[in-house]
């Protein structure tokens, strides 16, 4: 009997294109697609030739079979497609495709040498086409034809196949030096010993243990020339922002001078106007300073509008309002309400009520509802006429300032306070030394300045002191004093003029050495700062440095961890694959195996039951009155005894089980008893007790 596989549609998901909800379901079926008048035995034309040499093979000894040649699976050419497969999985996640690649035999494929055989043109070719534009302009990437490998050769080219278009290719240096070391390790890997030799295992380990310390120092090299290579991107950045910023800060410089130069030449022209208009007043009026008669200009007067003429001054002595009410008009119509209302009264009514009827609007528009000609043109003089009053009326907006480049008002430094730190208990004492002789000399200083003031303001002392005393014969004594006192007074201020030249010199020398040498701190100071700041960065940027290695290798290493997993999970997939397809090979079997047993084990009972029934009605036939008692009897010994006993048995073991329960159960009801009455006096005597305590207290309220 021959299964086939048949496709049952399923209605609910008959459209369904997911795979946990597929649209039809397999089913083992046991029509044969065969027609039974077709031979089974039936082989092709290439079979028959093959099992005819192979008979040959058998008779003749000296006759070989010729070798089978096998034809290039193209797996990574145009059948490329036929080894992909797609696995079902209903309740897993869904997997990418998994590449099956051509397994390796015992007997490789071998191919026809071209000089025998000329070689098979296909059906169908994939062809290279070559453009007439040039590859830079239109193509992406170079054509690479198909190659086949021959046995037993591995070709260098290959071992460069991870190089493409745009990555590797067209090799530079870089890739020239990969290649050349690719040479020296495979010439290295020819050198080694073989793994089979164990007397030369030490020398394999060493050589190993050395190529991975060389490969360890060329990997350390390569990371600190990428590393270079990224600060000097680094630097060429920062250069880069700093020249940009510096041309942002110089346009916004060129603006606010250009702002400022523009303030400065409106000020400077409005003080020239300013200035022309004052030294034309002042020439006028220098004309004539001595204030001369000049005859009288009528041409003048009556040519300037603002002359006396057109408006006289009051203050001159010309009042030209006066008299002007002669000319005033005076009704008494006009004057009172009566005269008005009878004024009124006289008019027609169209003059008090006036009927004023609202002009039709012209049509401008066509019955299509376009503008006429006229009107359009109109319209148009109108827009721009106003667009050129809104540019007249259009007021110039200020810059607006940057919002977040706001100045912020500088504070004038704070001169710095000077501080004197004290190592020693002796220079503290010597300071505090200093402190008090500086006081004394202060204050001796303001006496000697009090002193001066009183002397040079002796004479007024005296003066105020003997002004109301004085007498005509002391008049001369008094004056020669002040002479004397005027004579000291003009050679102390000699004295102390030169002293105080002195002292400006003095100070000046001091203030040139001091200036000199705060210069040479400030220097000092600064150049410590920046060599502190560029120190920083130094620090900074290592830290940085191995901040990126760390970051490096950690993502190297849980590179190699994801991959790792991603291994261990395929590998665990391709178990759970082969361990689902084992064991559902192995519950067919041993279904199949069951119902054939079950099959066999009927057919063999039905086989028995028939022998024994046979059996059972021969001996029916033939047995007597006394052989049937006798199967009786067995059959009530055998089995109706023994179920009696068993009876016996079980009612003895439970008689004798009843004592003991009975015995526990006493023991524990009494136990029981003995404590449901020892709660039951507690519990009355606390009543009691509780009574005789609330008869006490009624007895003493009560007395």
């Amino acid at each position: 009997m021959i299964f086939c596989t048949k496709k049952v549609p399923r209605f609910k998901t008959m459209f369904s294109n997911l795979i946990h909800y597929p649209r039809y379901s397999l089913y083992w079926s046991k029509s044969d697609p065969v027609p039974p008048f077709i031979s089974r035995e039936w082989k092709r034309h290439e079979e028959r030739h093959r099992e005819a040499l192979r008979q040959l093979t058998r008779t003749d000894t000296s006759f070989q079979m010729p070798r089978e040649v096998y034809e290039d699976p193209e797996v990574t050419g145009k059948n490329r497609y036929k080894y992909f497969e797609r696995p079902f999985l209903p309740f897993f996640q869904q997997m990418p495709f998994n590449v099956v690649y051509a397994v390796s035999k015992a007997e490789p494929y071998t191919f026809l040498p071209t000089s025998t055989k000329r070689l098979s043109i296909p059906s169908k070719s994939t062809v290279g086409t070559q453009t007439d534009y040039r590859d830079a302009d239109v193509q992406t990437d170079p054509y690479s034809p198909e190659y086949v490998v021959y046995q037993d050769s591995i070709p260098e080219l290959l071992t460069l196949a991870t190089l493409t278009w745009g990555r590797g290719l067209p090799a530079g240096q870089a890739e020239v030096e990969m290649i050349e070391r690719a040479r020296e390790k495979r010439a290295w890997e020819a050198t080694l010993p073989p793994l089979s030799d164990t007397f030369q295992y030490e020398k394999r380990r060493k050589m190993m243990n050395e190529m991975e310390r060389k490969e360890w120092a060329f990997r350390e090299q390569e990371i600190e020339k990428l590393q270079e290579i990224r600060l000097e991107v680094l630097k060429e950045l920062l250069r880069k922002r700093d020249e940009n910023q510096n041309e942002v800060n110089m346009k916004h410089l060129n603006a606010r001078w250009s702002k400022l130069q523009e303030a400065k030449e409106a000020k400077m022209a409005k003080i020239q106007h300013t200035h022309i208009s004052t030294i034309r007043k002042l020439v006028g009026k220098g004309k004539n300073i001595e204030g001369k008669l000049e005859r009288r200009n009528i041409i003048k007067d009556y040519s300037d509008y603002a002359s006396q003429v057109y408006g006289p001054l009051s203050r001159l002595g010309c009042f030209p309002d006066n008299n002007s009410e002669d000319f005033v008009v005076k009704n008494c119509y006009l004057n009172t309400y009566e005269g008005l209302v009878e004024l009124e009264s006289c008019l027609p009514d169209f003059v008090t009520q006036p009927r004023i009827r609202a002009p039709k609007p012209k049509i401008i528009t066509t019955k299509a509802g376009f503008l006429k000609r006229a009107a359009r043109l109109d319209y148009e003089l109108a827009e721009i006429h106003k667009a050129l009053l809104d540019k007249k009326n259009k007021i110039l907006e200020a810059k607006k300032p940057p919002r977040f480049l706001q100045r912020n008002p500088v504070p004038q430094p704070r001169l710095p306070t000077p501080t004197l730190e004290m190592t020693s208990n002796e220079e503290e004492e010597i300071e505090m030394a200093v402190i008090y002789l500086q006081k004394l000399l202060r204050g001796r200083v303001v006496q000697n300045m009090m002193f001066e003031g009183k002397e040079k303001r002796l004479e007024l002392i005296q003066e105020l002191r003997t002004c109301h005393a004085l007498q005509e014969d002391e008049k001369l004594v008094k004056n020669a004093e002040k002479q004397v006192t005027l004579n000291s007074q003009q050679k102390r201020n000699l004295h102390e003029h030169k002293v105080s030249l002195v002292e400006n010199h003095l100070a000046g020398l001091e203030g040139r050495a001091l200036a000199d040498m705060f210069d040479f701190l400030s220097k000092e100071l600064v150049r410590l700062q920046e060599e502190r700041r560029i120190h920083a960065f130094v620090m900074l940027a290592e830290r940085q440095r191995r901040v990126r290695e760390a970051e490096e290798s950690g993502r190297r290493q849980v590179e190699k961890q994801r991959l790792q997993k991603e291994d261990q999970i395929f590998k665990e997939v391709v178990k759970i694959h082969h361990s689902t397809i084992t064991s559902y090979l192995e519950d067919i079997i041993l279904n199949t195996e069951a119902n054939t047993a079950e099959e066999q084990a009927r057919a063999e009972i039905e086989k028995m039951a028939e022998k024994i029934n046979d059996i059972a009605y021969e001996m029916e036939s033939r047995r007597t009155y006394l052989q049937s008692e006798e199967i009786v009897a067995e059959l009530v010994y055998s089995f109706l005894i023994p179920e009696v006993q068993k009876y016996f048995v079980k009612e003895k073991v439970r008689n004798a089980q009843r004592k003991h329960i009975l015995a526990a159960h006493q023991l524990i009801h009494g136990y029981m008893e003995s404590m449901v009455q020892e709660r039951l006096t507690e519990g009355q005597q606390g009543e009691v007790s509780n009574a005789a305590m609330l008869l006490e207290k009624e007895n003493e309220n009560n007395s």
